[in-house]
């Protein structure tokens, strides 16, 4: 059922409930009301019936009198006088008309007030004259109550008539914003953020509508920056498939070449019987496989930070430090990971590597630093990574490289902020703070509580 019915439903709810008590209420006054108004015409009747046979005491036709007496009960609305005796007279009450009609048989019995008889004998002179029978007749009355009633639901009924539609008409147009904004809200489920809800409302639906339009604001800007994350995360996969293309054909397909030339020549000397000869090309082959799998090595650290799945987070930080120490001795390295550290979520525990793969090589190739400082610290629900040096710092502070592009791209795709600034004196300073669990991680978990 609609909200404008449920409405509706619950004021004539309460109008019928008003209705009833009052009804109940009237019902126990009117039949109150008409038993005393017959009790009172009963003996207002029998009074005057005793005044007028001591009147008659001393007059000469005390029939004609008693005549006289009846006669004057024509016209009275409660009472049916009749004279039992040598002459008979009846004086019958005046029915009266209702402007609703005739009195209904279930009113008269929800009333339930019934003709009550009283006889009075008529003694004048010590002679017997018979008897006045007095009779109630509750039907003027109750015809009085009755339209009293009908009176008193016309203007209920109208009031109620005109609530129920004003009700309707109301509600039917506080309910048409609403009904927009259910649409609105269709249309952003289908991701049409750029939906917004305009016109005059009232003050309580104007908040609903703003909230929903800075709501709509924010998705079509959240889907803005993932459309660009997207386009970046594609540009950064391309780059590094053309830097590994780059490595394998410059640094390992020379070495390849070089192994196939001395393995044909090794085969040929050996078929040939020249052993001595093939040792030394055998030896060519080990000679130039080693720096290729140092350079294999590389390029799948790069890949994958080597020691991070083996042996933790500080183990894998120590192996970049160890790789830059052995090139560049006499650059100092400082690392401090907290305890903790080694138990984080392994999408966070990678983007801690590349932020300080990243840090480490701009520092050493661009900055010719004397000191790098590598911190890592967990504190409560997040880590702070934190690296910094001595160097030159940023050539141009507003233009940061690609490399710390693509490492802010990885820090804000995880919920993490990163931050970039130059060092009063000298020296660069790169702090990134990351949540301890992935967004898919919090999300899993959140899952996971609400089923429990």
């Amino acid at each position: 059922m609609s909200l404008r019915f449920r409405l509706i439903g619950l004021v004539c709810l309460a109008l019928v409930v008003s209705l009833a008590l009052g009804g109940a209420t009237a019902w126990v006054n009117a039949s109150r009301s008409v038993r005393t108004e017959m009790r009172s015409a009963l003996l207002v009747g029998r009074q005057t019936i005793e005044s007028a046979i001591e009147r008659l005491q001393q007059a000469p036709d005390p029939s004609r009198g008693l005549d006289e007496l009846v006669a004057s009960f024509e016209g009275n609305r409660h009472l049916r006088v009749r004279f039992i005796g040598e002459a008979q007279a009846v004086a019958a009450p005046v029915v009266e008309s209702a402007p609703f009609g005739a009195v209904p048989s279930w009113f008269v019995r929800v009333i339930g007030v019934v003709p009550v008889a009283d006889r009075v004998p008529i003694t004048v002179g010590g002679r017997d004259y018979g008897t006045i029978a007095l009779e109630t007749d509750p039907h003027n009355e109750i015809l009085e109550v009755w339209n009293e009633f009908t009176d008193s639901l016309v203007t209920p009924a109208v009031f109620s008539s005109l609530t129920i539609l004003l009700i309707y008409l109301f509600i039917g147009r506080a309910l048409r914003p609403l009904e927009a904004l259910a649409e609105a809200l269709e249309q952003v489920g289908d991701g049409r953020y750029r939906t917004r809800i305009g016109g005059r409302l009232a003050p309580e639906l104007a908040r609903l509508r703003d909230s929903f339009n800075r709501m709509a604001a924010r998705l079509a800007a959240a889907d803005t920056e993932n459309r660009r994350l997207n386009e970046q995360l594609l540009t950064l996969q391309e780059q590094e498939r053309s830097e590994l293309a780059r490595d394998l054909h410059d640094d390992v397909s020379p070495f390849l070449f070089a192994i196939n030339i001395d393995a044909a020549s090794a085969s040929r000397m050996l078929t040939e019987g020249r052993a001595t000869e093939a040792r030394e090309y055998v030896q060519s082959i080990a000679d130039a496989i080693r720096p290729m799998q140092r350079q294999v090595r590389s390029m799948l650290g790069r890949l994958r930070p080597i020691g991070l799945d083996e042996f933790g987070l500080h183990e894998a930080i120590e192996n970049m430090i160890a790789f830059w120490r052995r090139r560049r001795p006499e650059i100092r390295y400082q690392l401090s990971v907290s305890a903790g550290c080694d138990g984080l979520d392994e999408l966070v525990g990678r983007t801690v590597c590349r932020i300080v793969q990243e840090a480490l090589s701009n520092a050493v190739r661009h900055a010719s630093p004397t000191l790098i400082t590598v911190s890592i610290d967990r504190r409560g629900e997040e880590v702070r990574v934190e690296i910094t040096d001595d160097g030159r710092g940023l050539s141009e502070p507003s233009r940061p490289g690609y490399g710390l592009v693509g490492i802010s791209e990885r820090v804000r795709a995880i919920g993490g902020r990163l931050g970039v600034s130059s060092k009063p004196g000298g020296g660069l300073d790169v702090e990134a703070v990351l949540p301890c669990c992935s967004l898919q991680e919090a999300a899993n978990a959140s899952v996971q509580a609400e089923e429990l």
